[in-house]
């Protein structure tokens, strides 16, 4: 299986869909409706009710529109992957590894305010390498900036992420204050017509306008499920950041920088379930889109033959074990 993906061929496409559908079949076998939690903002909350009434005649609603979602983010992220050349081969091992990671927890595979924010962050990811020697990259920057202030008001706590690219800016452009301050400026901007339409309805109150968020560790039951699933994560991570390591200096700059991008996006995606804590994985899926790029160098550069398949039908195995014979989804 990780052979055909392997090869650039279009009707991959077509074959990551239906690996999609079989991995994830219990999603629709026992749909899940999404309940809103504190950390999930108001315009998330605005979204469940428009779409509730849908869902009460419709048990499947849900889960279709999550399964599109999740297909469409690894597709995305293949052709990010493929269009900066991040790996020295055209695949499609990175919408692979993203549908196989996002199988690993049922959570995963929930519609939530955290899953619509991958996709944010996937808008975010293209216009920060966007902005590498260009000459004039106001417009992306504001862009951004504007982005992550939306997803702000779907999830409170992903405003985290303004440090992910203040970071990045840093690295993919020299410093210059006023491209800061226009970033800054598409964050809050949001926020600022939000404060006049209070004003204009009037409802103004800074307890509505500024988001509440807390510090704290999160409590989540311990399993040997959890133990599986955490270490199908991070032992291809490792291997895969390993790998990447040892091909940097045969890489142009952009894509060292590119890999930098990474892994500042997945160390504040691992921060991010600390802020509005909860006993839940859902805040845990905005770490795998960068964990599914180094998962898929691990399936493109492993050296022993054998490998990458094992590691996928032993993923497959454990996934089709939890939701079959373990606690299920």
């Amino acid at each position: 299986m990780t052979g055909i993906f392997k090869q650039k061929n279009p009707a991959n496409l077509l074959l990551l869909l239906i690996v999609g559908i079989l991995l994830k079949l219990p999603m629709f076998m026992t749909p899940h409706n999404p309940v809103l939690r504190p950390a999930d903002g108001m315009l998330f909350g605005a979204l469940l009710r428009f779409l509730s009434p849908a869902a009460k005649s419709m048990p499947l609603f849900f889960p279709v529109i999550t399964f599109a979602l999740l297909f469409a983010q690894a597709a995305v992220l293949n052709r990010f992957i493929n269009t900066q050349r991040m790996m020295t081969k055209l695949t499609y091992l990175p919408g692979m590894a993203y549908l196989l990671i996002t199988s690993l927890l049922p959570e995963w595979n929930y519609f939530s305010a955290p899953l619509l924010i991958n996709s944010i962050l996937l808008f975010i990811l293209s216009n920060l390498f966007g902005i590498y020697n260009k000459q004039n990259a106001k417009a992306n920057i504001f862009n951004i900036g504007l982005a992550l202030g939306i997803a702000g008001f779907l999830f409170i706590s992903s405003l985290t992420f303004v440090v992910w690219i203040l970071l990045a800016m840093a690295v993919m452009r020299p410093f210059r204050l006023n491209e800061w301050l226009i970033c800054l400026l598409g964050i809050t901007t949001p926020f600022y017509f939000y404060a006049i339409y209070t004003v204009i309805d009037g409802k103004w109150s800074w307890q509505e306008f500024i988001p509440s968020i807390t510090l704290g560790v999160p409590s989540l039951k311990q399993s040997a499920w959890l133990a599986g699933s955490v270490f199908l994560m991070m032992v291809p991570f490792l291997i895969g950041g390993y790998y990447v390591q040892e091909n940097l200096r045969r890489m142009l700059i952009n894509v060292r920088k590119g890999w930098s991008l990474l892994l500042l996006y997945l160390l504040t995606a691992l921060l991010l379930p600390f802020v509005n804590t909860s006993d839940t994985f859902e805040n845990w899926i905005m770490a795998i889109v960068p964990m599914a790029a180094f998962h898929a160098c691990t399936y493109l550069y492993s050296t022993w033959r054998v490998f990458a398949p094992l590691l996928f039908w032993i993923t497959t195995g454990f996934v089709l074990a939890y939701q079959y014979y373990g606690p299920g989804w």
